[in-house]
């Protein structure tokens, strides 16, 4: 009898633990699929429509997983104004739909699981760094930014840098774009160029960004025109981050000119921007 009962506890333990597993799975995925599924406001829309030329261009379905993405960002993530300005919903979807745009293919269901705030400054902001100087001193030295992507979950933006970067999809120059590739790349361990791949394509990543960088660098350095940003002869992590704006903006020079490093961003994206250009 006492062993019926020991082995009674043992399997309502068993229950309650499955049970347990169970709902810690499945209600944040009920969650997250009903905030996605919720009607996209008519004026997030327009807003859409005004600040963001390439969504003109979407195709119905890509219209529709970018709604559930910005959903989903801006029901997860904190936004703060910083130096005066006010958060309004036109600061949210603008910011959301860019970054959205790096996920709008990806198959996973999360949203920069590891961004919590976005802190947005009505114009460049100034910080102070040490700087290593020529004669091996170290100062403080100032710096206008207009975007950062931190470790600690947070990235900062300038909204006077957002606007501009969204109303010229041409250019190459997007600051939520290169802040939030940044985010992806950190997503691996350490921001180092290398987001996180499927388990066979690393080799092929390492290869061909190491010698596009390797080429970025030596045009730089020679002072020749090149498709991309010179920023982002920098490091690999820059790399990563301009060749993502480059892609999304410029995806036809890239593509004749860099067909290797297209091809790998176009299967890390699984999208293909070129498709978006009229």
């Amino acid at each position: 009898m006492e062993l019926n009962s020991t082995n009674m506890i043992a399997a309502l333990l068993l229950i309650v633990i499955i049970l347990f597993v169970f709902l810690a799975f499945y209600i944040p995925a009920w969650r997250n699929r009903r905030i996605r599924n919720k009607p996209f406001p008519k004026k997030w829309t327009e807003t859409l429509a005004a600040n963001l030329p390439v969504y003109s261009v979407l195709k119905p379905d890509e219209k529709y997983r970018l709604h559930q993405l910005i959903n989903l960002f801006i029901s997860k993530k904190r936004f703060v104004g910083c130096a005066g300005l006010d958060i309004t919903d036109e600061i949210k979807v603008s910011v959301a739909a860019e970054a959205c745009l790096l996920l709008l293919n990806h198959p996973k269901t999360a949203v920069y699981p590891k961004l919590y705030s976005i802190l947005i400054y009505p114009t460049a902001f100034k910080i102070e760094r040490e700087q290593l100087q020529a004669d091996g001193t170290v100062s403080m030295a100032a710096h206008n930014l207009s975007g950062e992507s931190w470790s600690n979950g947070k990235v900062i933006l300038s909204w006077d840098d957002v606007v501009a970067g969204a109303s010229n999809f041409t250019d190459g120059h997007n600051v939520v774009l290169h802040e939030f590739a940044h985010q992806l790349d950190a997503a691996s361990g350490s921001t180092n160029g290398a987001p996180l791949l499927r388990q066979n394509s690393y080799g092929s990543w390492a290869t061909v960004l190491s010698k596009e960088f390797e080429t970025l660098k030596g045009a730089s350095l020679n002072h020749h025109k090149t498709v991309m940003d010179q920023y982002g002869a920098t490091n690999p992590a820059e790399f990563f981050a301009v060749a993502t704006e480059t892609f999304f903006e410029k995806p036809q020079q890239l593509y004749l000119k860099h067909p290797a490093l297209f091809k790998e961003l176009q299967e890390y994206y699984l999208t293909d921007p070129r498709q978006w250009v009229r």
